[in-house]
């Protein structure tokens, strides 16, 4: 550790003072000058090692993605990640009642930079390629054999990544109550394990679109290995600019990607292309309603960093960009929590595997992103601060009633 001297002392002085609102939970900072423990003593706990002063100064002039860029550089590192963001989540609201303190550490003011991703259809792909295009070897390293990028259902501690995957898919799936005769639309293809599932279970013809080559490539060959290829069309095609009519639509964790200005053409299309019986099922990540508007002024971190161009929509937001269609919600259920152990076994794998992820060309670097991208998630819906919404619509003449299982406690 490099001490605190001149000009990184005063940094250090007012890292300390911006957390001295830390009321809940306890984080103990370390550095060459010692440690200090702040909070209320209960749990969660963590300890925060700084190995480079510079983290002092971007923290103060650059907030949080001040902090995420000084943990990419390898100048802080924590005993456990998913604690450190559990305990700046716990203290927001405190954050927000003073004019600095951890309101500097959960705001920050790169907003013109995610304007010019806003997505286009052009910026859409161009958003997507810079996420899904990493490299299909990479995703297999961290994810189960369905190859499913989303929230699983858990139904207990044994249930494997891959079990929970198929759980949830099931439920979207008896949530639109898909039948043999039904034609079923899919908006974001993924690596192909819902358009898989769904032809196969419940024997349905599928229409599925991604615009990120590489998933496209890959689901071609599992579609193919699956020898689905008679019932399911894969497309390369944006949303705005697919025809037809289906009986069903079904879209997983893909609205995020859509952007908060196209909210209301997303739900329109999507209502012309269901049939006057169709319904549709979503599965959306959620953000709180108290903190949207705040939150469309800012870059974060997942914006910055992992999704250029997303937008987590609130519910208001969806409901309001919605209410113009003949689309009506018939069923909302959230798995936040389920996706909280979804990210954790995805940061487990991820670490397991590291050694085969970096023959494939990641650095250091790439390998401290994602572990402050999993983390980051994970804190988020272990403390509710982000929802995942299974929500069901249907057309006037649908006459779809959701018929699931009660949703499992999350292990």
């Amino acid at each position: 550790m490099v001490p605190t001297v001149g000009r990184a002392g005063l940094y250090r002085r007012v890292f300390h003072a911006a957390l001295k609102h830390v009321a809940r939970g306890t984080l103990t900072l370390c550095d060459a000058d010692g440690e200090v423990t702040l909070g209320s003593g209960d749990a969660p706990y963590a300890t925060l090692r700084i190995l480079d002063p510079r983290t002092y100064q971007a923290a103060t002039w650059y907030g949080d993605l001040g902090l995420a860029e000084a943990y990419l550089n390898g100048w802080w590192q924590a005993d456990d990640l998913t604690a450190v963001f559990r305990i700046a989540i716990a203290n927001l609201n405190a954050a927000d009642r003073s004019r600095g303190g951890l309101a500097r550490l959960a705001k920050t003011a790169a907003r013109g930079a995610h304007w010019l991703r806003r997505n286009t259809p052009g910026g859409s792909r161009r958003n997507i390629q810079a996420h899904y295009d990493l490299g299909n070897d990479m995703f297999e390293q961290f994810l189960d054999e369905t190859m499913t990028y989303s929230a699983g259902v858990f139904e207990g501690r044994d249930t494997s990544l891959a079990q929970a995957q198929r759980a949830k898919l099931d439920r979207l799936c008896l949530k639109l109550d898909l039948r043999p005769e039904d034609h079923l639309l899919e908006i974001g293809t993924g690596w192909g394990s819902m358009a898989i599932h769904a032809a196969t279970h419940y024997g349905c013809r599928v229409t599925t679109t991604t615009i990120s080559d590489a998933q496209h490539d890959l689901a071609a060959q599992r579609i193919a290995a699956a020898g689905l290829e008679d019932r399911i069309t894969l497309l390369k095609r944006d949303y705005r600019d697919l025809e037809g009519q289906f009986d069903k639509l079904v879209s997983v964790e893909m609205i995020e990607a859509v952007g908060h200005e196209f909210l209301p053409e997303y739900f329109a299309r999507c209502a012309a292309l269901l049939k006057p019986t169709g319904a549709m099922a979503i599965q959306a990540i959620t953000m709180p309603d108290r903190r949207y508007p705040e939150y469309l002024k800012n870059t974060d971190f997942i914006k910055r960093y992992i999704f250029p161009g997303c937008c987590v929509p609130s519910m208001s937001a969806l409901l309001e960009a919605a209410a113009p269609t003949d689309l009506t919600v018939t069923h909302v259920e959230d798995i936040g929590l389920h996706y909280a152990e979804t990210l954790r076994r995805w940061h487990d794998n991820f670490q397991a595997n590291w050694d085969a992820i970096n023959t494939c060309g990641y650095d250091k670097r790439f390998r401290r992103l994602w572990e402050y991208y999993l983390c980051y998630c994970e804190a988020g819906f272990a403390t509710r601060y982000l929802g995942d919404q299974q929500i069901v619509f249907r057309k006037p003449d649908s006459t779809v009633e959701p018929a699931v299982p009660p949703l499992p406690a999350c292990p």
